[in-house]
């Protein structure tokens, strides 16, 4: 979790980047470990993505420097960047800036590589799954070492090791991640742009109020997220919530908060009492009847089910 004194801001400040280190720590996860997960949390549409993720781990360790990456030897090994065009490899800065215009609204997935990097290798084929399973989403490709102008693009965002993904809305950066596996790629992608997701988002106390309002008396457990944009744990707890959702839409209502959105949510988290994110909010019967801190995800299903009614034991 994240005290709310430690907020990081857009930029790559210290408390920025010790958001994103405890990412890291859940990113070497076994996949194996996430089919259970996978096979009820995203339907049909994810089993092309399963069957290629479930082999693939990125342990994200020694990643190559794009500066210092050498030639490899030996036998030729294929070109998987060329294997899938629903991946968008760019070769020009104004491909890229064009790429990015053209995807408006949308969230813009963007792959900085180096053609000798193993861990680029590795993380591809999760990178070419997710651009089949999410329609609703933009995947770019860059090489960072395939000409002088894409080494300069890679240095205009200030990439320094590959692979490094950067997100995009309204061409501007939102999150980026470093050393990452496909799981925690898949919960990235999740968390900024699955628009089919069950999970109302609200953008203001107004939104908050008429939810509260609607199911006040029809028995519905409301279990809303309050978290940050740029909040590691909020990224990494948030596949659990999309799959809650789904499970229990016929007795609950998910709903999120990202309290860095607004001047008048981060207000709104005040007047909640959110010090620490993510922190999740179970309300009945109009009324705040209890919350969870932390981003831990049998704990979190343990208190779903006991805010429903259900006896849980430990």
């Amino acid at each position: 979790m994240i005290a709310m004194a430690s907020i990081p801001s857009t930029s790559l400040s210290p408390a920025s980047l010790s958001s994103k280190s405890l990412c890291r720590e859940h990113a070497c996860v076994r996949l194996h470990s996430m089919k259970a997960f996978l096979r009820g949390a995203d339907g049909a549409n994810l089993d092309c993505l399963r069957r290629s993720m479930g082999s693939k781990r990125n342990t994200g360790s020694s990643l190559i420097a794009m500066a210092s990456a050498t030639p490899s030897t030996g036998t030729t090994k294929r070109n998987i960047y060329e294997e899938d065009a629903k991946v968008i490899q760019v070769h020009t800065i104004k491909e890229f800036d064009d790429a990015l215009e053209a995807a408006k609204s949308k969230l813009v997935v963007v792959e900085y590589a180096a053609s000798h990097s193993p861990n680029s290798r590795k993380i591809y084929p999760a990178m070419v799954e997710l651009s089949l399973a999410c329609q609703d989403a933009v995947f770019i490709l860059v090489m960072g070492d395939e000409s002088t102008e894409m080494k300069e693009l890679c240095a205009r965002v200030g990439i320094q090791k590959v692979p490094h993904f950067v997100f995009y809305k309204n061409k501007e950066i939102i999150h980026e991640e470093e050393g990452i596996g496909p799981d925690q790629l898949l919960g990235d992608v999740l968390y900024y742009g699955d628009p089919d997701a069950p999970i109302m988002q609200l953008h203001s106390k107004k939104d908050l109020d008429d939810l509260i309002r609607e199911h006040k008396d029809d028995g519905k457990l409301l279990v809303v997220d309050v978290g940050l944009k740029h909040c590691g744990p909020c990224v990494k707890v948030y596949p659990t919530f999309v799959k809650l959702a789904k499970k229990m839409r016929d007795t609950s209502v998910f709903a999120r908060i990202n309290g860095d959105e607004t001047d008048e949510l981060m207000a709104l988290m005040r007047t909640l009492n959110v010090v620490e994110v993510p922190t999740f909010l179970f309300i009945k019967d109009g009324r705040v009847r209890g919350r969870y801190v932390g981003s831990g995800k049998g704990e979190l299903v343990g208190e779903i089910l006991k805010y429903q009614g259900v006896r849980v034991t430990y």
